[in-house]
Parts: C-alpha cells; sequence; structure tokens
C-alpha cells in the first residue's frame, strides 16, 4: 500500500500538496508537523502536514519528502481549522496565513551546496578552465561551499556552467541543505564542587586562596549569593555582585572550585514583584457584575466606558479570577505595539511570570519561545497580550480573549496577505474553542453598535470616569478667525500658548496631537510653484529637517534637501502643511527651557523606542509630548493636563466613508489622554471648520447622536454595517493595461453580480505607487445575500481574468471587509 500527505506551502498556491511516504513515516508523522519537501525544479520548503491517507494524487506523480522536521506538531487541530476558515472567507491562500502565523524561524532555508564527492574520485586540474579550477581548489580547503560563496570567488553570477561541468566530470555533487534559524538561549551558571562543600575543606579554600583576593572575593560573593536565593546562580550575576572579570572566573573552574552547567533560558522573563489587584469601585462592580451576568446568554459582550473609566481593572478582575479558576489560556488583544508596552507592566504587576508578550518588534527567538510556551500550555504563557498578529499562536485551551480599542483600524491587516480583520477573526476563534469575548471601547464601532443593536452582542456601560472625575472639556478654536485677527503664532493660536504656559507654570504635562510625521508635507518654490515629487509614486515628498531630505512615506525613495529649485534654479523655496517635526521644532523656539519629545515612527523605531518615550514621559522627564495617532489610543498618563489638536480639518476631509466616525473617535480617544487624575483636563481643537457636525458632537461628548447619522448615512448609501465590501485592486506598470484589464474585470463582475452591486473601476487617491498604476473595483454584498455563494462568483471571474494572456501580468489583490 502507498502512503501520503498533504501539506500546505508557505507559497501562495491555492491547493495543498500531495507527497509520497513510507509506512514508518506515515505511523510517525502527525498533522501539524512540519517536513521539508522539494517543490519544483531545485527549491526545498518546510511545510505543516494538513491531512494523511493512501490515494494517489492522479494529475501529477507525488514526489517522495525531503526529511520530517519536528518530533511533535508544531500547529494544532484547531490552529488548521482557523487557517482554513480565515483562507475561506479573506480569500487568499493557506500558504499565506501560514507564513503570516508562523515565526521566521520555523520558515526553514534551503540553499544549494556544492560538495566534493565522497567516492575518492581525482579529476585532472590540467584539463579545468579558470573558474573551475577556482572551484576545485576551494573544496579542498573547504569540506562545501555555498552559492554565494561560489559567486564571490568567482567575481560573477555566471557560475552555473562551471558547476555543471565539474557535476558532469563526477568531481563534485550540489545539494538542498536545510537550516533551521532559531538558537535557544543558554545561560551558564556555577555551582561549587562537592569537594569544597564540607567547613574543614572551605576553610582552607579560603587560605590558599589569600594570594588571589579576587578569586577569594568571587568564593565569597558566591556563598553570600546563596544565602540570600535558593535559585541557581548564573556566572554573570556572580562577576557582577564580585566585580571579577572572566579569566578570574575561568581559573578557579579551572582549579575545580566552581563547576559550570548551561541551562535554556526564555528570553523574555519577568523577576519583580507581584501585588494584589486594585479593588474595584462601585460603577466598575456594577459593570464586571453585569459582564459576567451577560456572558451567560452573550458569547461576545461590548463593554463601552468612557475614557479613564478603568476598563483595564476590570479586564484584571475577569482575567484574575479565571486564572484562579485555571480555566485556560487568556488572549489580550491590542491595535498598537505602543500600547503593549505600557500594559505590559500593569499586568506584570498583578501576574507576574503568567503574563507573554507576542509582537512583530520582538525579534525571532523571542516569538519563537512564546509560541512554544502557549503551545506546551506553560504557566508562563496563561496571558498573552499581543497586537494581531497574538491571534494566530497556538491555542491549546482558550477560553477568553480580550479585545481592547475594539474599535482601531490597526486591527486589519492591508497587506500582505492574509488581509484579515482581528477583532472579527477573534470572535471566530473564540467561537471554536467556545471562549468568550469582551470589547473594549470610549468610542466603540459602528459595525460592534449595530451588532449590540440587534441583539448579536451583549452591552455593559460604564460611564463614570474612575474617582468620578469630570470629563475634559472640549473647546473649539477657529484659527481662520485668528489668523485675521494676526493672533497666530506659527501654527499655534494664541488661546493654545496660552494653556500650554499655564500648564508647564502649574507642573503639569502637554500632548499635542497632529496626524502627520515629517516636517512638511510639501516643499514648493515660490517662483514657479514647483514641488518635489516621487519619482516612483504620484506623491510629492515630504521633508524631514532632522535629516536635511525629503521622503516618499509610501515607497522610501529619498534625496538630500535641495538648496535650489530643480525646476527653475531658484532658492527661493518655502514649505506648506506641516507635521510633528515642525511643530516639535516650534515649541523648542517657543519654550527653550521645556524639555519636548516627538513620537511617531520615525522617532520609535527601535525594539524599546516605544518603551523609552512613555516611560520618560510618565516618569515627567518630558514636559511636552508631540506625537501622531500612536498617543491616542489608551495610554495612561497621570500628570497631563491639557491636550491640543494641531488640525482636525485633515482628518474630516479624508476621502473615505468613515471619515467622520473615524474623526469622532481619534479626537474623542486623544482628548481622554487629558485629565485623568483629580483635575478635570481641557482639550483645545484648533479648526478652520468650528460648526462641523463632528466637532460639535464630540465637543458635546454626543455619541449617540453620532452614531444615529452615520447609521442613517450608512443605511442610505449602502455601506457597512448594512452592506459588505469586498475590493479588488489591480495593479501594474503600465497606464493603458491596467486601464483596459480594469474595465474589463468590472464589467465582467457586473454581469455576474449585477450593475448595482459593482462600483468602478476607479482611480484612488493616490493613482500609482512604487511605479505600479492601480484602479479599485469595489463589490458591495447586501446582508441578506449569500456570502459563500458571492465570493464563489467572484472567484470565477478572477480566474477567467487570470486566464486571459494580456492581462496575466496585472496583479490582482482582493480585500474582503476593506473598510
Amino acid at each position: 500500500m502507498l502512503y501520503f500527505i498533504n501539506v500546505i506551502l508557505p507559497i501562495p498556491v491555492e491547493n495543498t500538496f500531495t507527497y509520497r511516504v513510507s509506512e514508518t513515516e506515515y505511523a510517525f508523522i502527525q498533522l501539524g508537523m512540519r517536513v521539508a519537501v522539494p517543490f519544483g525544479k531545485s527549491k526545498v520548503y518546510a511545510s505543516i502536514v494538513k491531512a494523511k491517507h493512501t490515494e494517489a494524487p492522479t494529475i501529477y506523480e507525488a514526489k517522495e519528502i525531503h526529511q520530517i522536521l519536528d518530533e511533535h506538531p508544531i500547529v494544532t487541530q484547531k490552529q488548521l481549522k482557523f487557517w482554513s476558515w480565515i483562507s475561506s472567507y479573506y480569500m487568499c491562500t493557506e500558504g499565506e496565513v501560514m507564513r503570516a502565523a508562523l515565526p521566521k524561524a520555523f520558515m526553514l532555508e534551503s540553499e544549494t551546496v556544492i560538495k566534493l564527492k565522497s567516492d575518492g574520485f581525482v579529476i585532472d586540474e590540467l584539463e579545468l578552465k579558470d573558474d573551475e579550477y577556482l572551484i576545485y581548489e576551494a573544496l579542498q580547503s573547504k569540506s562545501e561551499l555555498k552559492v554565494q560563496e561560489v559567486m564571490e570567488i568567482l567575481d560573477t553570477k555566471k557560475i552555473l556552467p562551471s558547476i555543471q561541468y565539474l557535476i558532469d566530470q563526477g568531481a563534485v555533487e550540489m545539494q538542498e541543505e536545510i537550516y533551521e534559524k532559531y538558537i535557544p538561549k543558554l545561560v551558564k551558571f556555577i555551582t561549587l564542587s562537592s569537594d569544597y562543600e564540607g567547613e574543614h575543606t572551605f576553610n582552607k579554600l579560603l587560605e590558599d586562596l589569600s594570594r588571589a583576593p579576587k578569586q577569594r572575593e568571587m568564593v565569597l560573593s558566591f556563598f553570600s549569593l546563596k544565602a540570600k536565593t535558593n535559585k541557581p546562580i548564573s556566572s554573570k550575576e556572580l562577576q557582577k555582585v564580585s566585580g571579577a572579570t572572566t579569566v578570574q572566573l575561568n581559573a578557579l573552574i579551572k582549579k575545580g572550585v566552581f563547576q559550570i552547567y548551561e541551562k535554556q533560558q526564555d528570553r523574555v522573563g519577568y523577576e519583580g514583584e507581584v501585588y494584589i489587584t486594585k479593588t474595584l469601585n462601585n460603577h466598575q462592580e456594577l459593570a464586571y457584575n453585569e459582564i459576567k451576568t451577560q456572558f451567560e446568554v452573550k458569547d461576545v459582550v461590548l463593554l463601552h466606558g468612557v475614557t479613564a473609566s478603568g476598563k483595564t481593572e476590570i479586564y484584571v478582575q475577569i482575567i484574575e479570577e479565571l486564572l484562579a479558576q485555571k480555566k485556560g489560556q487568556i488572549l489580550y488583544l491590542l491595535p498598537e505595539i505602543a500600547l503593549t508596552t505600557q500594559l505590559i507592566s500593569r499586568l506584570q504587576i498583578y501576574f507576574g511570570e503568567k503574563v507573554a508578550i507576542f509582537h512583530s518588534k520582538y525579534s525571532v527567538n523571542e516569538r519563537v519561545e512564546v509560541w512554544n510556551n502557549v503551545l506546551k500550555k506553560y504557566d508562563k504563557a496563561q496571558v498573552i497580550i499581543g497586537a494581531r498578529s497574538a491571534l494566530l499562536l497556538p491555542f491549546q485551551d482558550l477560553q477568553f480573549i480580550v479585545v481592547d480599542e475594539e474599535h482601531e483600524s490597526s486591527f486589519k491587516q492591508y497587506d500582505p496577505a492574509p488581509r484579515y480583520q482581528a477583532r472579527d477573526s477573534a470572535i471566530v476563534l473564540a467561537a471554536m474553542f467556545k471562549a468568550k469575548v469582551l470589547l473594549g471601547s470610549a468610542t466603540p464601532s459602528l459595525e460592534s453598535i449595530y451588532n449590540v443593536q440587534t441583539n448579536k452582542y451583549g452591552c455593559v456601560q460604564l460611564k463614570h470616569r474612575h474617582g468620578n472625575i469630570l470629563l475634559p472639556d472640549i473647546n473649539l478654536v477657529d484659527i481662520k478667525e485668528k489668523m485675521k485677527k494676526r493672533e497666530m503664532t506659527g501654527h499655534f493660536s494664541d488661546t493654545l500658548l496660552r494653556a500650554i504656559t499655564d500648564a508647564l507654570e502649574l507642573g503639569e504635562q502637554v500632548i499635542l496631537f497632529q496626524n502627520r510625521r515629517g516636517f512638511s508635507p510639501i516643499l514648493e518654490c515660490t517662483t514657479c510653484g514647483h514641488a518635489p515629487q516621487c519619482p516612483n509614486c504620484d506623491v510629492s515628498l515630504t521633508y524631514h529637517k532632522y535629516r536635511a531630505q525629503l521622503r516618499c512615506h509610501y515607497c522610501g525613495y529619498n534625496i538630500a534637501l535641495q538648496k535650489k529649485c530643480l525646476a527653475c534654479g531658484s532658492s527661493e523655496l518655502t514649505t506648506k502643511g506641516f507635521g510633528t517635526e515642525q511643530i516639535e521644532a516650534e515649541l523648542k523656539e517657543l519654550y527653550p527651557d521645556r524639555v519636548i519629545s516627538r513620537m511617531d515612527s520615525d522617532t520609535t523605531r527601535g525594539k524599546y523606542g516605544f518603551e523609552k518615550l512613555i516611560t520618560a514621559f510618565e516618569q515627567e522627564q518630558i514636559d511636552i509630548l508631540v506625537g501622531t495617532q500612536m498617543l491616542t489610543k489608551g495610554l495612561d498618563f497621570r500628570n497631563v493636563s491639557l491636550v491640543g489638536i494641531m488640525n482636525a480639518d485633515s482628518m474630516l476631509n479624508f476621502p473615505d466613508f468613515r471619515a467622520h466616525e473615524r474623526s469622532y473617535q481619534l479626537i474623542a480617544q486623544v482628548s481622554g489622554r487629558a485629565g485623568r487624575t483629580e483635575k478635570q483636563g481641557k482639550v483645545l481643537v484648533q479648526t478652520y471648520n468650528p460648526y462641523h457636525q463632528i466637532l460639535q458632537q464630540v465637543s458635546a461628548n454626543k455619541f449617540d447622536e453620532m452614531i444615529k447619522e452615520q447609521l442613517e448615512e450608512r443605511h442610505t448609501f449602502k455601506y457597512p454595517p448594512f452592506y459588505r465590501l469586498i475590493r479588488v485592486s489591480l495593479k501594474h506598470r503600465d497606464y493603458q493595461k491596467i486601464e483596459e484589464a480594469s474595465i474589463w474585470l468590472a464589467k465582467a463582475l457586473k454581469q455576474t453580480l449585477g450593475s448595482e452591486a459593482v462600483l468602478g473601476p476607479e482611480t484612488p487617491s493616490i493613482a500609482r505607487i512604487r511605479n505600479q498604476y492601480r484602479r479599485n473595483v469595489m463589490i458591495k454584498i447586501n446582508r441578506t445575500q449569500n456570502l459563500s455563494q458571492t465570493k464563489k462568483a467572484v472567484k470565477r471571474v478572477v480566474t477567467s481574468f487570470n486566464a486571459i494572456s494580456q492581462y496575466r501580468s496585472v496583479r490582482l489583490i482582493i480585500d474582503v471587509d476593506c473598510y
């Protein structure tokens, strides 16, 4: 009987592939294990086993697997089921889901190496050409050469003819070597030799070491540390306490005084003290009890609590209760890595080593360790905090999911595939485990509100701030009027400057929000009006003053700052618009004796970039913090009394059906950073249009009114939550080809789904990115329609499109729930 396995390959192919295995391998292999398989002519991939069977493929002959890579599965059955759902719902391949889910260390690299044949064959070196001789000579001194090394030896990329000749002559052979990238962290620990454990021998040892004071000090330090703790003593810790060097430590090991051993240790851990959780106030207690009651009848509950109402303390209380009952694993999802840095320290104070962290700023090895801890259901991974990628971890017994700031657009993955919505996917994952989901937000999304209204979700409201602090006082500043009266200093109104000065004099901190990084979005010539454009994208280059360069925020293209206009040669250059960098520069001139910092993606690139800034601001080392929307999301700063929003209009005028909803959420969230202790906070919103409906609603805290109006508009114009959206994007370097292709695709979709259901093709606001022209076709699906049937119809059209030879080079991207 022949035995086969189906595997998921980490490449964007629709189907799984079948490979042949021996009877022994078939008995050993379990679903979720990795196996290295040959694919194509020369590639080897680490794939995941999805199925075992005895049916041979009919279309192609099954190849044999290369090798089994695991002793135990690294992916669970439920994970495979979840991957399958993501693939089906978000119209991507399981290979793309696998690539997003697995840490890169599990995606083993295959690399071609050249070796001398082991049969003792000797070639006549005189018959070899120069290149062939160089390769053969290098292999005499080195057992194997990688392809890259051969290229470096020959100083050319054309190496295959030379290698092929040596293979034909029987001198060398080519192999695919597989390299695993995960390296466990090994820590050296010290223990005293059993020869010196007695009092007599110990005293003799100290006498013998009287002429080596540093070594003697090290022995005494060892006993001092041992008296304080029962934990193993690391060599690093011993050297730090005794002030000795590695040479002195090695001397004691050589003398047989100390023995050294290695132990594997996680790279991320917690060694601080653990404190009891805070007691909930009356309002929090009522909300907590109501959530528990709602969970008896609903699987998903929305906690709608105003900013600073203490939602996190309620999450902590639920987590504590579940941990006490030993009820499985808990996932705490956050939209931004910036948020995790502050929350981690809060949760670790309560739950210590039970907290694990998983996000993209962690190294590959750190992520592998968290993955293994979750997979093996260790105590050190009972509470997992992370951004959206944490949803793809191999949970064994998931009981509870918290989705904090559930309204945030950061929960949606836009590029690359899978383009999943982490909040919605979390609800599906919870259903697979029969777990409960708690969504939390001060400004919930329209989708969640609609699901509450249709009785799909439960809802609990928390309308009082912690300590009964008043909600911040939001005032609108008309900068058009201020400009007429000449009451502006740079980009600051006299009202905002007066408020900043007052706050600083009282020893309070200030947050200023501007949702654009860089110094200025446009550098313009005042003589001819020319503004430098990105050669790869249809956008102007943003001026970054601290780097003295112009940068494209879409493709990364950059040039040095031009002293003269590139078009007319004039040196009369001026900036238009402003970003966080310009606000920071203006503040440093206005308040030279104050500490001013900036928080955007330029200043938080490093692993601990967020942590350093947030910690410094929490410890009141920074007086004014200027930032982008990173600042708006759930951060808790106790001494901030004033928040300034530099320009609210750029958010309101964004070409998106969600612009008004997101503007309200953003302003309300950033306002919530002010006045989180006894004193009422103050918020100043600078705008050219203070009578705009959304600004009036947010200043008066009329969230329900905004929701009602936006839902009516969405219903009228057929947008979510009443309709689902699927966007099909087309990309190509040829403008004419993409124009023709998008017209053909839209026409085919309209014939299949009806002309009312399909919008476009239309050109997005930025028509070209990275030299690729873009077109969009939007599909609107009524909630009463069968979604899976509609997706199948879309896939059929896409298959037909790809079958047309002249359109095959056009790249199609399908984004389900693209809002």
